[in-house]
């Protein structure tokens, strides 16, 4: 058997052990073959290391022990910012009180008009500041992203050290990963025209990070 023969013919065994795989047999196949590389030390406090890289990416904060909470916060925040008070939410927040906090909001996926956008995260990444979002009947993308205010209400327990952790998590949880995966990380920015950094150029112009257990 000559060179060639032998290439083509591993070629046709690695094809034929693919086919027998599914999706992610296929991925943790691929993942067990390629281990990861240096990774920083974890920090000591994932919430605080979270907390100061998101203050830093120009996102707003807040915190409450008790989620029944939320509106009233929220509530609070878009009066001081003359922000509208009504918007669209994930179904699975539509059970606040909203309502008695003064606030209008309708569990549905956000439309070109909404100004404001409120979700959860599947985690939050301590590293960088940055949520991860599963796209999904029940997390429609368009709620974080087409309203001009994205809020959104993470558990702090969802905290996760590094973008590898979040990675980890989903592949945990989720048997297949789903259609999209968006991360965010404060406002929407661009620095295209003479570099100047212009916040809301493709995505909400402000980000409101309310931290309570869910």
């Amino acid at each position: 058997m000559n060179a060639r023969e032998k290439i083509l013919g591993k070629i046709r065994s690695a094809q034929s052990n693919a086919a027998l795989r599914t999706p992610t047999e296929s991925i943790n196949n691929h993942l067990a073959q390629h281990p990861r590389g240096p990774m920083p030390s974890a920090p000591e406090n994932l919430l605080a290391q979270f907390k100061e890289r998101a203050l830093k990416l120009s996102s707003d904060v807040r915190g409450t022990s008790d989620k029944m909470e939320v509106p009233k916060l929220l509530a609070i925040y878009l009066s001081e910012r003359k922000l509208p008070n009504s918007g669209v939410c994930w179904p699975s927040l539509a059970g606040l009180p909203w309502s008695a906090a003064g606030l209008d909001m309708q569990s549905r996926p956000a439309k070109n008009h909404d100004l404001i956008g409120v979700t959860g995260a599947f985690c939050a990444i301590a590293e960088t500041g940055t949520l991860m979002m599963l796209s999904g009947a029940d997390t429609p993308a368009t709620t974080s992203l087409l309203p001009e205010t994205h809020v959104s209400v993470l558990d702090p327990r969802r905290i996760v050290a590094t973008m590898e952790d979040a990675w980890d998590l989903m592949r945990k949880e989720f048997k297949q990963p789903p259609r999209a995966v968006n991360f965010i990380s404060g406002p929407s920015r661009t620095a295209d025209i003479e570099q100047t950094v212009t916040l809301g150029a493709h995505g909400p112009y402000r980000v409101l990070l309310i931290l309570a257990p869910l």
